[in-house]
């Protein structure tokens, strides 16, 4: 007995070195082929994210710690989140903290940051990235076009050695805010010697930062879209599409039991968001209404059946070989394809055709053009669950015509995956 309880604590010690062993290394870049994030090592980095927007102001720290821990939980990787909380970034915080002395960004108030200090190491041992809004529109009569750099140089320069961190600025997709934009990011390259990446992520929607594409500053294109679900595609092929090759974030749609949408935001309106944003080619981040407002059931909502599923989405496609080489092609399918509304059936290949996924987002009839799985000339076929993540096997075919496939009865939306059964050699 004495040494199994002396061997317990050794393997503990081994399995959490090993767990971090496979963690990023932060803080994380954008790939040399532009479509993607990656850590210091070059491995590419999985943007799943959530929305905490006041974990900063709102909560304590044993509250934000309980929130990061459920994030890692949940198969997260990235939370978004507010420096100031929402409003016009003078509310206190709840030990009464202001953010600046006297409401100006020149004089930060040290009691203040020292909570955000904490509230970002916590993420970081928890290998968590916080996407941190410094700017927002309702942020502008205290942060100037005067002041900006200034602000923005000093926040760098404070969390320069933190490496788990993205900047992110949140104003109206306007002309009149590039000016500050731009002076923003010159303060934060001045502070950190462009440590971080930077991103801007308009509100409200239905925009993207894609109108400023060309600002060498902007390292990837956010955009909201609110309750048009219907935009997703579009958008997001849109910003996918544009030269320079830069990522692209789906970074805010509608919230899971949110009231405001007109339509019931279920679990499968979730899925339906996440899945037609990474078969579009981008990253996405989910949100839940009672986090976001704070309401007094946000503990419960950190564990809603939409959030488990996202860390569900996440393991299907990190299960793919060489998932960061995804590219949309909604020429898989040979009929039953749809990129039009809110209920869409889109697809994605390999780049070298090791594997095709289809994303169906309803009960549906449909062909796929089996070449498309070009690396070998059997193709295995399965279909996933994406409320659960369970596989039932499809069969196995020649990667050649066309097969007629159907989703399973009882799935509200399906998630058919084919694979190369064995990489053709070049013979």
């Amino acid at each position: 007995m004495r040494k199994i309880i002396f061997l317990l604590p050794l393997f503990l010690i081994f399995a959490a070195s090993a767990w971090a062993e496979q963690q990023p290394v932060y803080p994380v870049k954008v790939s040399e082929n532009g479509r993607y994030l990656v850590d210091q090592k070059g491995a590419p980095v999985f943007w799943m994210g959530t929305t905490q927007w006041q974990i900063f102001r709102e909560y304590t720290l044993d509250e934000a710690r309980i929130t990061i821990e459920s994030v890692r939980k949940n198969g997260m990787s990235f939370i978004q989140a507010m420096l100031m909380g929402v409003g016009d970034g003078t509310k206190p915080n709840v030990s009464g903290e202001k953010p600046w002395i006297n409401d100006d960004p020149l004089t930060p108030n040290e009691a203040y940051f020292k909570n955000v200090d904490s509230v970002i190491r916590i993420a970081n041992e928890n290998y968590v990235v916080f996407s941190i809004t410094l700017y927002h529109q309702r942020y502008r009569k205290a942060i100037t076009l005067s002041n900006a750099r200034a602000w923005a140089k000093w926040l760098a320069g404070r969390y320069k050695d933190l490496p788990n961190i993205v900047w992110s600025m949140t104003p109206e997709a306007k002309e009149e805010f590039i000016p500050v934009l731009r002076e923003l990011a010159a303060g934060l390259h001045e502070g950190d010697g462009g440590s971080h990446i930077i991103t801007f992520k308009p509100d409200p929607s239905p925009y993207s930062s894609s109108f400023i594409h060309a600002e060498k500053w902007l390292d990837f294109n956010s955009m909201q879209t609110w309750k048009g679900v219907e935009l997703i595609y579009p958008m997001v092929t849109k910003d996918y599409n544009l030269k320079p090759v830069k990522p692209v974030l789906m970074a805010e749609g509608a919230y899971e039991q949110g009231s405001e949408y007109g339509f019931e935001v279920t679990p499968l309106w979730i899925r339906r968001q996440a899945y037609y944003s990474y078969l579009a080619g981008a990253h996405h981040t989910y949100g839940h209404n009672d986090s976001w407002r704070v309401l007094p059931t946000w503990k419960e909502a950190l564990y809603a059946p939409g959030a488990v599923q996202m860390g569900v989405l996440k393991k299907i496609f990190m299960s793919r070989e060489e998932w960061w080489y995804l590219v949309p092609d909604q020429s898989i399918f040979a009929s039953g394809g749809n990129v039009e509304g809110q209920v869409l059936n889109l697809a994605a290949r390999h780049k070298d055709g090791k594997w095709v996924m289809a994303y169906l987002g309803s009960k549906s009839s449909f062909a796929i053009n089996m070449s498309k799985v070009s690396a070998a000339n059997k193709v295995n076929a399965f279909w996933i669950d994406p409320k659960t993540g369970d596989s039932v096997a499809a069969g196995s075919f020649p990667n050649a015509g066309v097969k007629e496939f159907s989703t399973p009865e009882e799935w509200e939306d399906a998630l058919l995956v084919l694979e190369a059964a064995e990489i053709n050699k070049g013979e």
